[in-house]
């Protein structure tokens, strides 16, 4: 007898059906599954065959043959146990079902018959609506990820013998109740704050122009300085993640099985700060299943490289084409993924090998070749792409000491929303969301200047040998001082400012 169930699969974070044949023929009791499948679908055949047994049902003693259908496509992971499960007990006349082919089945069996959470639940769920899809049979410990989608029926299980009952109609169950994003978010809290980094001024206006813009940035400065607790507290200045924000980073976070189940969804922007040790595909995206890398668990948050030139520089310049296109590309033998990679960088390193360079209170001990080595492992093109470049000082005693209250996160984070609500309105109906990803044409439309302007601009372009892309840069970042200042014109000291903050590139590495 034949049976047919219904599941999917992922390619990157987009899914595909996968429709699974279940044949029982007389002949010599054996299990074959067809259609490019991996080693963990092809471990499937003990993992059902117990889970039958220990669900008290009759596991068919006959020639099994599963087809994975498109048979063209390779099929990857253990979430098709389910449906296999389901088909042979259907084919095998377990269970008598009419609307089971209504149904998208997800789920890996354990020996007992428990089913076991899984990866990828919501791009799996997210890409078979755009199919035209409304049914879905998950596990119970993926309910709360699946909850969040409305206008679809999901319903979660525990038990192979629970999915069982309910397509042969023996017991009812309800479907998921949706969850309310807001109120998960509005529960979000962080254990640092803006108030707590003694001093650094010039920087922490950097870093506030930065998150209002969405642009790069690179501090440095000799060790102990804070840098690095400034880069903690840049989620805390960002504006809240908005549902369509954070379905997007948690289909990414669910394929990469990194995902807390108990949330069920990604409310904090992500901070991600990969060791200097890491790999290409670490950091890009790669590996046997071309899962998704760092720069792709840190989309719509920041990534965080502490001590820059520490990293190879091989691994760096891989950054290049994810920070103009906000796209990680992962390339293999028979195909290519494309995972989503628009993150903010935020970058610190020290100005020398000992740090000191520049100190007013320790000396340099690196000889010139020494610095040399050190500052060229950053490219001219990778600098290019970082919008703000500040110097950052050691803090003195009296910084240090002082009892006189920091500005808040709270209060720069309104500002910068304010910002950020100015640039929703101007790229209203665009794919553009923020001045960092303004196209040519719209920084010819939005960045326009006075003579002044027009002249210092130019003036900076001869002096400091500033290349097109670092001075369409400039504009952009031009172009958000005047945001946060609620100016619709970019003044002349708007360039100035913005000026400044790209002259370390020439002082560190001419």
């Amino acid at each position: 007898m034949l049976a047919k169930t219904r599941s999917y699969a992922l390619n990157g974070i987009d899914g595909y059906e996968v429709n699974i044949e279940v044949d029982l023929n007389a002949g010599l009791p054996a299990y074959d599954t067809v259609g490019l499948a991996d080693t963990s679908v092809k471990e499937s055949k003990e993992r059902v065959r117990s889970a039958i047994k220990n669900s008290l049902y009759t596991y068919p003693v006959r020639k099994i043959t599963i087809n994975l259908a498109p048979a063209d496509t390779k099929k990857e992971g253990s979430h098709f146990d389910l449906a296999i499960a389901l088909g042979i007990l259907i084919a095998n006349e377990e269970i008598d079902s009419k609307d089971y082919k209504d149904y998208i089945i997800l789920g890996e069996l354990s020996l007992d018959g428990s089913i076991n959470h899984i990866k990828g639940v919501m791009p799996l769920i997210i890409s078979a609506i755009q199919n035209g899809h409304k049914k879905f049979i998950i596990p119970s410990k993926n309910a709360k990820e699946a909850s969040f989608i409305s206008g679809i029926e999901v319903y979660a299980f525990g038990k192979l013998y629970e999915v069982a009952d309910f397509l042969s109609g023996k017991k009812e169950y309800e479907p998921l109740k949706t969850s309310e994003f807001v109120n998960i978010q509005n529960s979000n809290k962080y254990n640092v704050d803006f108030s707590e980094v003694k001093g650094q001024f010039v920087a922490k206006r950097a870093l506030e122009i930065a998150v209002a813009g969405g642009h790069n940035v690179l501090m440095i400065g000799p060790p102990g300085a804070g840098k690095t607790m400034m880069a903690k507290c840049v989620p805390t200045i960002m504006p809240d993640m908005t549902f369509e924000e954070a379905i997007e980073v948690t289909k990414i976070h669910s394929v990469a099985g990194i995902l807390d189940s108990n949330v069920g969804i990604v409310v904090n922007r992500p901070f991600r700060t990969p060791h200097h040790t890491a790999t290409i595909p670490a950091l890009m995206g790669g590996g046997p299943n071309a899962k998704p890398g760092e720069i792709s668990l840190a989309h719509n948050g920041v990534l965080f490289l502490d001590e820059m030139p520490e990293y190879q520089r091989r691994t760096l310049e891989t950054l290049r084409q994810p920070l103009e296109d906000g796209v990680a590309v992962v390339s293999r033998a028979k195909h290519t993924l494309e995972y989503p990679a628009r993150f903010m960088l935020v970058a610190s390193m020290n100005p020398c090998p000992c740090g000191n360079l520049g100190s007013k209170t320790q000396e340099c001990k690196c000889t010139p070749s020494e610095i040399h080595r050190y500052i060229s492992k950053l490219s001219g093109p990778l600098l290019d792409r970082i919008d703000l470049q500040i110097e950052v000082d050691a803090v003195s005693y009296e910084e240090f000491r002082s009892t006189i209250p920091n500005e808040d996160s709270k209060t720069i984070k309104e500002r910068v929303e304010k910002a950020r609500a100015v640039q929703r309105e101007r790229y209203k109906g665009t794919s553009t969301k923020t001045n960092d990803e303004m196209t040519n044409s719209q920084v010819k439309e939005y960045c326009k200047l006075d003579e002044d302007g027009e002249r210092l601009l130019k003036n900076a372009f001869a002096r400091l040998n500033l290349t097109m892309r670092a001075t369409s840069r400039v504009l952009k970042v031009a172009r958000t001082i005047a945001d946060l200042e609620g100016s619709e014109n970019i003044k002349t000291n708007h360039i100035g400012e913005a000026i400044q903050y790209r002259s370390l590139d020439r002082k560190y590495w001419d």
